[in-house]
């Protein structure tokens, strides 16, 4: 039998070795590793491959969400669950749009973990503790932002604090794009961009790329296309 594979990703010990004894006393699972920071575990996704990485939200050096978010633009095979200490609508649709599998609370029983990670690896998305096809998930999110949407809207064209060139930038990375594809698109050099993504995310009040792309989507600025997504699923 071919085991699920996965990596833990906790900066508590304690938690990430209970984590861990859970799993491998499921007979379709086999632990690869553990790591307490954002760097080790993206140097371990890398090399070990896992098929599932559980990611904890809140870690020192890169953050979870942009673990997971530099785990999609890498194109790397590990599907991420990520977990938090706090469940809400907006971290869950922060996880999403980074390109998580699946998101859950750390207090979530072990049952329903081992649920969540045979789902995940095998090919489906986990959110607001339902099971879902990529199109299904394509949907969830249109209408989390949707419903967030109508508490912002006012008549009329929508005020946004960005510059013409920031808010091009900023409709790249909604696609999903690097600084490299976005300078290569724009005709603009790769300092250029990253410049308008740090002016962005300091205008927007948000930490990383995700959270910017949240707020501009929830607040009607930018909308989310369909193009770049996959019809098959």
């Amino acid at each position: 039998m071919n085991k699920i594979t996965v990596l833990i990703i906790d900066d508590h010990p304690l938690f990430r070795q209970g984590v861990s004894d859970s799993l491998s006393l499921e007979p379709d699972m086999k632990v690869l590793g553990q790591a307490s920071s954002g760097d080790q575990a993206l140097d371990l996704i890398r090399s070990l491959k896992p098929a599932v990485t559980l990611l904890d939200v809140n870690l020192p050096g890169m953050n979870g969400q942009q673990i997971t978010y530099q785990v999609t633009q890498e194109k790397l095979s590990s599907r991420v669950v990520l977990m938090t200490g706090y469940d809400d609508i907006e971290q869950a649709l922060h996880a999403a749009m980074a390109g998580a599998a699946a998101y859950c609370a750390k207090d979530i029983e072990p049952k329903n973990l081992m649920r969540i990670v045979r789902d995940v690896a095998g090919g489906k998305y986990v959110f607001d503790s339902k099971a879902m096809t990529r199109r299904e998930l394509q949907t969830w999110i249109e209408e989390q932002i949707e419903g967030a949407r109508r508490s912002y809207s006012e008549p009329g064209s929508p005020f946004h604090p960005l510059s013409e060139r920031e808010m091009e930038v900023l409709e790249c990375v909604v696609r999903g794009l690097s600084n490299k594809e976005i300078a290569g698109l724009l005709g603009i050099s790769h300092q250029t961009v990253k410049n308008h993504v740090t002016s962005i995310l300091r205008k927007f009040g948000v930490e990383d790329r995700t959270q910017a792309v949240v707020y501009a989507l929830k607040h009607g600025w930018v909308q989310l296309k369909h193009s770049d997504s996959k019809s098959n699923d």
